[in-house]
């Protein structure tokens, strides 16, 4: 029997002198407003088959258990110590430069102010090379004013725009350093400087996105302070719903934020724009998010540590020799001293990030 098979070639020549469908006005019409419908339906399917968690329903511990290979809390703090200290030269001349420009364009905590505090907490008791651990006390109560800026001047506009764009500035050199370096690249300061500022507009987009974020918190901060002043944190049934719900209201920022973090690596890669770097950071978290979370508190919690551990005895020194001799009262050590810790917080925080950031991406395991 004779069969009526084609050739693909006769196939393809039917195909490509096929002529097109010619399209009526209404329906050309009825299918241009179909297409964003279309568009956004393909966009959703995409978007929940990233995330299979659906709000208002319970999701079983075996479906949303993701892999996250990670270092002990210590074990991960030391590695990020160790890394640091291997480029100890690069990140040292890093602080200093911001430093420097930070004394410049910012400026630095008031050494009057300090001075003046100092001197009135000196007057209320002895010394605590003396025996008596009030004292202490007393260097507790300049550590504070220094950490909420008591000591410092209310900064312009123009100075709260230099510190915002040095603050960025450092954020995108550290993280440029690192990532080169751990590539094997040997970098220089000068390299990292030039280099990193190209994606600053885009790290920017995403840093307004992560204030929004933070409203939440910022309204529980506002209630507080409201609440203070008329008395509703006295007991009862009142205080109550207040704490619970600002802890939701900040429980809902650190819900955000954390996916946000670590878009600010995300934002960093070459041709990577800001609102697909949330995304992405937000399919990386997922799943995770707890675990992130929590290493970004440990994280503050060392920050806080050190800072008490290394302030407090240099405010106790301070106070204890301008005590002796008053004529070195101009010398600012502890603005100075605010300067450099601030500056190394930075750079160290930003390398704890990246470097966390590193371990999260190594772990490419399916959306839980």
């Amino acid at each position: 029997m004779a069969t009526n098979k084609k050739s693909p070639k006769q196939t393809a020549k039917k195909l490509v002198n096929k002529k097109p469908v010619k399209l009526t006005k209404k329906q050309a019409l009825m299918l241009s407003a179909r297409q964003p419908f279309s568009t956004m339906r393909s966009k959703s399917s995409a978007f929940l088959k990233r995330r299979p968690h659906r709000s208002f329903r319970r999701t079983r511990r075996r479906d949303y258990v993701r892999s996250l290979e990670l270092p002990g809390y210590f074990a991960f703090t030391t590695y990020v110590h160790k890394t640091l200290w291997k480029n100890r030269k690069l990140i040292a001349a890093m602080v200093v430069v911001y430093a420097l420009l930070t004394a410049l364009m910012v400026g630095v905590a008031s050494q009057d102010t300090y001075t003046t505090l100092s001197d009135t907490l000196r007057e209320t008791g002895g010394s605590i090379f003396d025996g008596n651990f009030g004292e202490l006390g007393k260097a507790s109560l300049l550590f504070i004013a220094a950490m909420t800026g008591g000591l410092s001047q209310t900064l312009t506009e123009v100075q709260q725009v230099y510190a915002a764009i040095l603050g960025l500035m450092v954020w995108l050199t550290t993280v440029w350093l690192l990532r080169n370096i751990l590539a094997g690249h040997k970098v220089k300061l000068r390299d990292g400087l030039y280099n990193a500022s190209a994606p600053i507009l885009s790290t920017f987009v995403v840093v307004i996105v992560m204030l929004v974020q933070l409203l939440p918190f910022a309204l529980a901060l506002i209630g507080y302070s409201a609440a203070m002043a008329s008395g509703l944190l006295a007991g009862g049934v009142e205080a109550m719903i207040f704490w619970l719900s600002a802890g939701l209201l900040t429980a809902l920022s650190l819900y955000w934020i954390t996916s946000t973090a670590v878009a600010l690596v995300v934002v960093t890669l070459p041709g990577m724009y800001p609102f697909r770097a949330i995304k992405t950071a937000g399919d990386l978290v997922v799943g995770r998010r707890l675990r992130i979370l929590l290493r970004m508190l440990w994280m503050g919690l060392m920050i806080s540590l050190v800072w008490i551990v290394i302030m407090i005895p240099i405010i106790l020194l301070d106070t204890w020799v301008k005590g002796i001799w008053p004529v070195i009262d101009w010398i600012p050590t502890i603005p100075l001293a605010l300067l450099i810790m601030g500056s190394m917080t930075l750079v160290w925080s930003s390398s704890y990030i990246y470097l966390l950031y590193r371990r999260i991406v190594a772990d490419d395991s399916d959306p839980a």
